[in-house]
């Protein structure tokens, strides 16, 4: 009987929880889904990789909205403009939140959007093109900015309005007001006059058509598009993206600059075994490749580090000695190593790189001194003690009293012997004993060829002769 009665009471129960579970899931479904991504520094290379992967991530999510929430004073053009044309040919709606800054390259990225929003105080515009000191650059590169901000405005189309019965055609975002955020020389009656470049507050962007709303909030921005049954999905930058932020930390930097030049003394020092030279690759590869992909190693900064590491090489084993492979090799591999951490285009550094500069260079310079006196002292202990490496090491000494020498010492046999000067020897020449030739060195200066000469020593390799009393 209680069997019956928990059977019949499961039957009334299931079909209620069954459609609470529907009833849940289709009000999750039918939820806004927005995309939410921070522009809030530079634009330059990391902010257009995180920009294609925001992108790519809202895509698969199926996102209703894509939310900009920005605050920068600009950046590269370069990159700005590739987020621009990322974002004019996305099909997601793409709405801007100015937190405070729109500036310059943030400008651009702002007009692209479906949608602009400022908070109170924010502003937009400033859009000129300056180089890293912040002075105007040539005409060339405003006349392309200001056709960029034109192309940009135009994109939203026309409005078409009806005023005492006649059909006005205008602009969504006027393209002159967009120029004007470039050029100085731009004049718009009741907007800006010549001289002044382009900035908007957000009452004067709504009254020009550059802004939709003034929001204090992300909520108050989608409150103002109507937006009320939502779910929020903000941008987490990926594990390559963490990584990079990790691998550029200074000390970390340091720390792989010691195994570069570690590595590269052990190879030196032990030519043929491999794991240090390994270990340099690695930690050059490491070192380099988060700046590149950062935007700060360009090419021939990576070259020229190279270049010092062969000449380097060269140096200590193809001209022996320390001349001016050896020197240019070193200050290459500075330069290189220091140049890669700082922002500076091809050889033009601007006066606010000196102080980046000099502090690349230091931590450069303290890392490699404490390389190289570290491995000294590392190699002194590994290859000194009774382990296994130690026992790689040659220890014995072999002494020439002992039979071990460096040079073949056979031709001592030949002092006292008499033989003929195959050439003229200036005092250096040519000889010819039992039938061998051998280098000689005359003792009595001038020795004409053919004449008779004898052996009187045989010092380092070197056979000294003179003149016989019968020549």
């Amino acid at each position: 009987m209680k069997n019956r009665i928990l059977y019949l009471l499961l039957l009334l129960i299931i079909p209620f929880v069954s459609y609470s579970q529907e009833a849940s899931d289709s009000l999750e479904i039918n939820k806004v889904k927005v995309y939410k991504f921070d522009i809030k520094k530079d634009i330059g290379p990391p902010v257009w990789r995180q920009t294609k992967d925001a992108f790519e991530e809202a895509k698969e999510w199926e996102a209703d909205i894509f939310l900009i929430h920005m605050n920068t004073y600009g950046g590269m053009v370069v990159h700005a403009d590739s987020i621009r044309t990322a974002i004019l040919n996305n099909k997601t709606p793409i709405y801007v939140y100015i937190d405070n800054n729109a500036a310059s390259a943030g400008a651009l990225i702002s007009i692209a959007c479906d949608g602009i929003y400022m908070r109170s105080g924010a502003n937009i515009g400033a859009a000129t093109v300056v180089n890293q000191t912040g002075e105007a650059m040539p005409d060339k590169y405003q006349s392309y900015m200001r056709s960029t901000m034109r192309a940009t405005a135009e994109s939203h189309g026309k409005d078409t309005l009806i005023q005492n019965g006649d059909t006005i055609i205008k602009w969504k975002r006027d393209p002159l007001i967009a120029e004007a955020m470039v050029d100085p020389r731009t004049y718009i009656e009741n907007v800006v006059d010549t001289g002044k470049v382009l900035t908007f507050t957000p009452n004067e962007a709504i009254k020009n058509g550059y802004c939709e709303g003034i929001a204090n909030s992300v909520e108050e921005v989608l409150e103002q598009l109507e937006v009320k049954e939502y779910v929020i999905k903000k941008y987490e930058p990926s594990g390559v993206e963490k990584l990079i932020d990790f691998m550029l930390n200074p000390m970390l930097q340091g720390l792989i600059i010691m195994i570069i030049i570690g590595g590269i003394y052990f190879e030196l020092q032990s030519p043929g075994v491999g794991f240090p030279l390994i270990a340099a690759i690695i930690a050059a590869v490491l070192y380099f490749s988060p700046l590149y992909l950062e935007g700060l190693a360009a090419n021939w900064e990576i070259i020229i580090f190279i270049i010092g590491v062969a000449l380097l090489g060269v140096e200590i084993f193809v001209i022996p000695g320390f001349g001016v492979a050896g020197v240019s090799g070193i200050i290459l591999i500075i330069s290189g190593l220091s140049l890669s951490l700082i922002d500076n285009v091809n050889f033009n550094f601007e006066p606010r790189h000196v102080k980046a500069l000099l502090g690349a260079i230091l931590l450069v310079t303290f890392s490699m001194l404490t390389s190289i006196i570290l491995s000294i002292n590392i190699s002194k202990r590994l290859f000194a003690g009774s382990g296994f490496l130690g026992r790689l090491a040659l220890k014995a000494e072999g002494k020439i009293e002992e039979g071990y020498i460096g040079v073949d010492m056979s031709p001592k046999t030949l002092v006292g012997k008499k033989g003929i000067a195959s050439t003229v020897l200036r005092p250096s020449g040519k000889v010819i004993i039992d039938d061998e030739i051998y280098d000689a060195k005359s003792e009595d200066g001038f020795i004409d060829m053919d004449t008779e000469v004898v052996v009187i020593r045989y010092e380092t390799g070197q056979v000294y002769v003179i003149k016989s009393e019968n020549g």
